[in-house]
């Protein structure tokens, strides 16, 4: 299991390369079911991972051109804020048993797998409808900010992370879309450089109730990486848009297997 782990990350890096986003969805289960890793602390690893594997993914779009800094301190700044306070303060307050329904019990970690899977849905219907407003924004056009929106929208993708420890690229992209006035690509070199940065301080804000595997991390991590080259090497070959969908729908089964496992066959 430990090997197809290994090969699961690579996929991650791949999806991430070649969709734009989405991969490190899958981080979380890839740890939980494959690595043996416990839900809290695998949501605290896949910060980590996210993170850095977003960082270098966002480098070649720093290349091009195609990372508006100004869109990405005001979306990130909410954002990081969040993702901090949640892992610092929000998720060490769970109890580790949260409530019961006559002998089931919601453990901290049921509740993590939970909260990730209807995440991981919600991602699936973005990534599997047809979105029509993001062509819009191929255009040039004039940024304007809705200040309100993006701050609000950059605190909930914060909190978010924090909690299940995804990246979050599929409500940030549609958001800087259709927000910030972006173009499609410069969107998700934007959005990679937002999830690196409240990945990276979210995991570094953590409590630290359990000692980091480093060597694990930076294993995973590697992997994952060559991944990312990997899917971007692909993507000036195949569409990655009209894979995107197949995607969303194997993410959408993903969701739906960890709600039944965790809430039927919890062990």
């Amino acid at each position: 299991m430990e090997y197809i782990g290994y090969f699961a990350s690579i996929l991650i890096g791949v999806a991430l390369g070649l969709i734009g986003g989405g991969g490190s969805i899958l981080t979380v289960p890839v740890l939980v079911y494959l690595m043996a890793i416990e839900p809290v602390v695998a949501t605290s690893y896949s910060l980590f991972i996210v993170g850095l594997t977003s960082g270098v993914g966002s480098v070649g779009y720093f290349k091009k051109g195609l990372v508006n800094i100004k869109t990405a301190i005001v979306f990130g700044i909410p954002s990081i804020i969040a993702v901090f306070t949640t892992r610092a303060l929000i998720v060490p307050a769970i109890p580790k048993e949260v409530f019961s329904i006559g002998d089931f019990v919601v453990t901290k970690s049921i509740l993590m797998m939970l909260l990730f899977a209807i995440l991981m849905i919600v991602a699936s219907y973005s990534m599997i409808k047809k979105d029509k407003k993001t062509n819009v924004a191929e255009k040039e056009e004039e940024q304007k900010f809705n200040y309100p929106l993006i701050v609000i929208e950059g605190a909930i993708v914060g909190i978010l992370t924090g909690l299940v420890g995804a990246g979050g690229g599929f409500l940030i992209i549609p958001a800087l879309v259709i927000l910030s006035k972006l173009p499609m690509k410069e969107a998700v070199g934007t959005s990679l450089v937002i999830i690196a940065a409240k990945s990276l301080i979210g995991f570094f804000g953590e409590g630290g109730e359990t000692a980091t595997d480093w060597q694990f991390l930076f294993t995973i991590s590697a992997f994952a990486i060559v991944g990312i080259f990997i899917g971007t090497v692909l993507s000036k070959k195949i569409d990655g848009a009209k894979l995107k969908p197949a995607f969303g729908w194997f993410v959408l089964v993903m969701g739906i297997y960890i709600i039944t496992k965790e809430l039927f066959f919890p062990n």
